[in-house]
């Protein structure tokens, strides 16, 4: 095998899907090319992906954060919101790529700027997909990082919110 940067049995995060696991690396013929791949399991989405190993780095498949890009994400929830005044449909738009952009930094913003206290507004249904969709991204890798089940890392999070 080539050079390849993770190894079956890695947790890695894939932008688009977020925290998954290598089954294994396959060599597989595709259109007469001989190709080798990671085989990536997203065990939440039940859903197995194959990326080529010459592909990983351009796709965004990344290694786990490491615990102070993790530390930086949750003091970022601990800040102020900041909420533009810009259309819901535009900022949904920027909310939606930084959620897939893959950095747990960009993600913690918008689940701190989506969060909402029992004396706030109620959000709209998009809102509360996106930020659903972002708070269990974020609580995905942070449960792999800390090697705490999903749920206890949902409950840090929504307990760092609170505080804020």
């Amino acid at each position: 095998m080539s050079n390849v940067p993770f190894t079956a049995g890695d947790f890695v995060v894939y932008p688009a899907h977020g925290v998954g696991k290598v089954m294994e690396i396959e060599k597989q013929t595709i259109a007469g090319m001989d190709l080798e791949l990671f085989v990536i399991s997203f065990e939440r989405e039940r859903m197995t992906l194959r990326i080529p190993v010459a592909k990983a780095k351009t796709s965004g498949l990344r290694k786990l954060a490491t615990k102070k890009i993790m530390d930086t994400a949750l003091t970022t929830l601990k800040g102020r919101a900041r909420v533009k005044r810009a259309m819901w449909s535009r900022r949904a738009q920027e909310y939606e790529a930084k959620i897939n952009s893959g950095d747990p930094v960009s993600i913690a913003e918008v689940v701190r700027d989506l969060h909402r206290s029992a004396t706030q507004p109620e959000q709209s249904f998009s809102e509360r997909q996106i930020y659903e969709q972002a708070l269990e991204r974020l609580a995905c890798e942070l449960a792999a990082v800390e090697q705490i089940d999903d749920a206890a890392a949902t409950e840090k999070l929504e307990k760092l919110l609170r505080a804020a």
